[in-house]
C-alpha cells in the first residue's frame, strides 16, 4: 500500500495557503510524502494511500461535481473525511437534524428552493417583527451570498426570493448578538480528540469573522460548556467514528449558553499555527497513524 498522501485543495484559489504549507512541512519532518493536489485535477488516486480534503474552498460553486469527484477518489483510496459525511455536511440543513437530536444549535429556518411568498414570509417572521437576521444559502462557504438584515426589511425579502427563486435552498437565522461583541469560538478536533481552540472576532462594525474580511483570530481556552456542546455535535453526526478532522463553531445564545453555528467537516481552516505550530505536528502524527489503520 502506498504511503503517499494527497492534500486536496482548489484550482480556482491560491494553492500556497500557509496552513497547507505548514502541514506539508510537518508531514515531511515525519518522513512522509505528500502532494497538494487540486480536487478536480486528473490524477492517479490509487497511487495515494490517503486523500485528505483540505482547502477545497471552491466546491460550493460546483457542488455536485465536487461530490462526484470525491466518490471517485474514495473508490480508489482512503478518503477523509469520507464522502458520505462530506455530502451531509455540505448542505447546512444538517443544523436542523442536529437540533432535532438535542444538540444546542442556533435557531434556524430552512427555506427550500422554489418556496412561495408565504413560506418565505413565515421564515422571515419566525424570530419576531424587526428581528436582526442573517439570510444565506444552504450551500456556501466564506459568507458568500450572505446578508445581515432585519425581518421587515425589503432587502431581506428580496434576497430570500432571489436565493430560492434561483433553485437554491436558503437559511434564515437570528443574528447572534454575541458575534458582535465576543465573536465566535472554534474548537478543533483531530482524530476525534480535542486539539485546540481559537476565538474569531469580527472587524468593528461587521458581523463576519473571516480574516479576509478584516476579522482577527485569538487563542481561546474553551469552557466546559463549550466542550460539551462541541462533543454533542460531533457525536450526533453520521459516520461519527470516521471524522478525522472537525472544527466546531460556537456562539453564545441570548442566555449566554454556547450553541452551534456550524459544524465544519469538509474544508475547514484548522488554525494549525496556534501554540507554535504544535497542532500541525499533532495532525501529521495522526495522519501517519491513519495510513496504517
Amino acid at each position: 500500500m502506498s504511503t503517499r498522501i494527497a492534500l486536496l485543495t482548489g484550482r480556482t484559489m491560491p494553492l500556497d495557503v500557509p496552513e497547507d504549507e505548514l502541514l506539508l512541512r510537518a508531514l515531511t519532518d515525519r518522513g512522509l510524502s505528500a502532494d497538494l493536489v487540486p480536487w478536480d485535477e486528473p490524477a492517479d488516486w490509487s497511487g495515494y494511500g490517503l486523500a485528505l480534503v483540505r482547502t477545497t474552498w471552491d466546491y460550493s460553486q460546483r457542488h455536485e461535481e465536487f461530490l462526484a469527484t470525491l466518490r471517485e477518489i474514495g473508490g480508489r483510496t482512503k478518503l477523509r473525511n469520507p464522502v458520505g459525511l462530506v455530502a451531509w455536511n455540505s448542505h447546512k440543513g444538517y443544523l436542523l437534524e442536529l437540533a432535532a437530536a438535542g444538540v444546542p444549535v442556533l435557531p434556524t429556518r430552512l427555506v427550500p428552493a422554489g418556496a412561495d411568498r408565504d413560506q418565505q414570509a413565515d421564515a422571515l417572521a419566525a424570530f419576531g417583527t424587526g428581528a436582526a437576521l442573517v439570510v444565506k444559502p444552504a450551500v456556501s462557504v466564506g459568507a458568500r451570498d450572505t446578508i445581515r438584515t432585519t425581518a421587515d426589511a425589503p432587502a431581506a425579502a428580496a434576497h430570500l426570493a432571489e436565493l430560492t427563486g434561483s433553485g437554491r435552498d436558503a437559511l434564515v437565522q437570528p443574528l447572534a448578538e454575541s458575534v458582535l461583541t465576543r465573536g465566535e469560538t472554534s474548537l478543533v478536533f483531530l482524530g476525534g480528540e480535542f486539539s485546540h481552540a481559537v476565538r474569531k472576532a469580527a472587524a468593528p462594525g461587521d458581523y463576519r469573522i473571516h480574516q479576509y474580511l478584516g476579522g482577527t483570530v485569538h487563542p481561546h481556552d474553551p469552557s466546559g460548556a463549550e466542550l460539551a456542546a462541541a462533543e454533542a455535535a460531533l457525536a450526533a453526526a453520521p459516520h461519527a467514528g470516521q471524522i478525522e478532522y472537525a472544527r466546531v463553531d460556537l456562539v453564545l445564545d441570548a442566555a449566554g449558553e454556547p450553541c452551534l453555528m456550524e459544524l465544519e467537516l469538509i474544508e475547514p481552516e484548522l488554525f494549525l499555527f496556534q501554540q507554535d505550530a504544535a497542532p500541525a505536528g499533532r495532525y501529521a502524527a495522526r495522519i501517519e497513524a491513519l495510513l496504517t489503520d
